[in-house]
């Protein structure tokens, strides 16, 4: 009875001997893949009158960014034009923002990210403007040099999906899986939002 007691013992350990190696060993350990590397997390939202949330003081796409950059430690900055004329009403928005888009604006950004090198994986944000990125985002990428470094894109709408990777793999960067994300989950569903999030990291090695 003994000499069997002791070899279950003997198996219980060897096996959680294995799923620990396996764990630690194999592409992911148990605290992410991607911990020490540097994290950016650039990022372009707007407050104001926003599609199915009404009025809001706090962007869809911001709140999405300060939770990826608690999950993940990374940094944040915030994409914010120099000249900011884009009008509080949302039918307003929407046709200043075709007008940029058509126009090919490359408004100028506040502010410069220090020292851009350190960072390995940059995650860049946005609201979903006519199945694209807003011009803003096109100025940032177009800043700084992306060449060995990850993207990970990420966006809030109400319908259009993931749109506006466009010209992402022309930076000489990894285009790493993105996330899309309903706005008014982001603005009205917190938990939901933290969910989807932790779910995506986790996907990348966070």
């Amino acid at each position: 009875m003994n000499i069997k007691l002791i070899l279950i013992v003997v198996l219980i350990i060897a096996l959680g001997g294995f799923f620990l190696f396996k764990t630690n060993n194999g592409g992911k350990t148990m605290a992410g893949v991607n911990d020490n590397k540097k994290v950016l997390v650039a990022y372009f939202s707007r407050t104001g009158e926003q599609y199915s949330v009404g009025n809001i003081t706090e962007g869809n796409t911001a709140i999405i960014a300060k939770i990826i950059a608690e999950k993940t430690g990374g940094d944040l900055f915030e994409i914010k034009v120099v000249n900011d004329n884009y009008p509080k009403g949302y039918n307003e928005l929407t046709e200043y923002a075709k007008k940029e888009l058509q126009q090919g604006a490359r408004p100028e950004i506040i502010a410069k990210v220090d020292d851009f090198s350190q960072y390995d994986t940059v995650f860049i944000g946005f609201p979903v403007w006519w199945g694209d990125k807003p011009v803003p985002v096109y100025t940032f990428m177009e800043s700084y040099d992306f060449n060995g470094k990850s993207i990970a894109p990420f966006c809030t709408h109400e319908g259009s999906g993931f749109c506006g990777t466009q010209g992402m793999d022309k930076t000489g960067a990894k285009v790493l899986k993105g996330l899309a994300m309903y706005g008014h989950v982001a603005q009205n569903d917190k938990a939901q939002a933290e969910k989807l999030v932790s779910d995506w990291l986790k996907d990348l090695g966070y």
